[in-house]
């Protein structure tokens, strides 16, 4: 089943007795821990019938001792498992998955990992209820992840912001959704996202951030890419070269891709790249700008310089003059 319909099923209050979640996502299993956390039982229930437990704090036979208790003036008794990574050998889970209590709710939360669906555990959970695998998604799928989010809260989001949000906050769909919630929480409902209000409630500076950095690097414009550098010099800490870096290496990665494809027709380029073809223009005016070599320079400098920001083969100079120094490089 997917995240979706397990979610539906949960507010139609169909329940089963068994749910599986494991994953590299931890975001979706979250949410849907939560829900089962926040709605199954009535707040007068969750006193004797609710329990709440880390992986680390328990093991297989506490888990089934606590699953074979039956519920107290409730219809069912939850048992969440929070980081049951932890919990050591949950195959010995697997006699009572096979038999579990129809009204004992237990939730295992295995994070940061896959489950081999040929084990036992796995083929318990998933005859007695629910095994669901949360991955993640590729980077070229954030976008549109974010727009069907933004869409489902009765909200629009524009491209330009889609990307930002992508590029800025990563693939991290936790992080995302916090920034998403804080900011829509002041904007009436029908309201289009757009890269202003980004901006304005994330952080990003308008004039100088590492977009305008990466517009300015295309475009092989020195002096607004020096007016930005110095800018991220004076404030390290919203504009560090860890966040800085991997943005420029994925936009030019992304560049060098394009140069290279034989079908670069905007909707195929696009795909390829997986960027909204309303950025393709980016990527095609970087193009003309930077012959493949150059691309493949740039993107030497740019690994170069990640590793004298953890360290490697620099002993004293700081992000800010790491940075100068990195953009001088690239641009001339």
């Amino acid at each position: 089943m997917t995240f979706e319909s397990i979610l539906a099923d949960l507010k139609r209050k169909i329940y089963h007795p068994v749910y599986l979640l494991y994953g590299e996502e931890p975001y979706f299993i979250d949410e849907l821990s939560d829900y089962i956390e926040d709605h199954v039982l009535g707040e007068s229930e969750k006193e004797f019938n609710q329990t709440v437990l880390y992986g680390r704090d328990v093991d297989a036979p506490a888990i089934i001792s606590y699953a074979r208790r039956f519920p107290m003036m409730a219809n069912y008794q939850v048992l969440i498992i929070k980081e049951a990574q932890d919990a050591g050998d949950l195959d010995a889970l697997t006699p009572y998955l096979q038999q579990p209590l129809t009204s004992t709710l237990l939730v295992l939360c295995y994070k940061y990992g896959k489950i081999d669906k040929r084990k036992s555990i796995a083929k318990a959970a998933d005859k007695a209820g629910i095994l669901f695998e949360s991955a993640r998604l590729y980077d070229n799928k954030i976008p549109g992840w974010i727009e069907a989010y933004v869409n489902e809260r009765n909200y629009t989001i524009s491209a330009k912001a889609c990307f930002m949000l992508t590029e800025f906050l990563g693939a991290d769909l936790s992080k995302i959704v916090n920034e998403i919630r804080k900011l829509i929480i002041n904007i009436p409902e029908g309201t289009e996202i757009d890269a202003e209000l980004v901006e304005r409630n994330i952080g990003i500076s308008k004039d100088f951030n590492v977009f305008e950095l990466q517009k300015a690097l295309a475009a092989k414009q020195v002096f607004k890419a020096n007016q930005i550098i110095h800018y991220f010099g004076a404030n390290p800490r919203e504009n560090p070269m860890v966040k800085v870096v991997p943005i420029l290496s994925s936009f030019f990665a992304k560049v060098l891709l394009y140069q290279h494809l034989q079908d670069k027709s905007r909707n195929h380029a696009a795909s390829a790249l997986g960027v909204h073809p309303f950025f393709l223009q980016d990527y095609q005016a970087t193009a003309r700008n930077y012959s493949p070599a150059n691309v493949k320079s740039v993107i030497g400098i740019l690994r170069e310089y990640d590793l004298k920001s953890k360290g490697v083969d620099n002993n004293s100079a700081t992000d800010g003059e790491l940075m100068k120094e990195m953009i001088f490089r690239i641009l001339h």
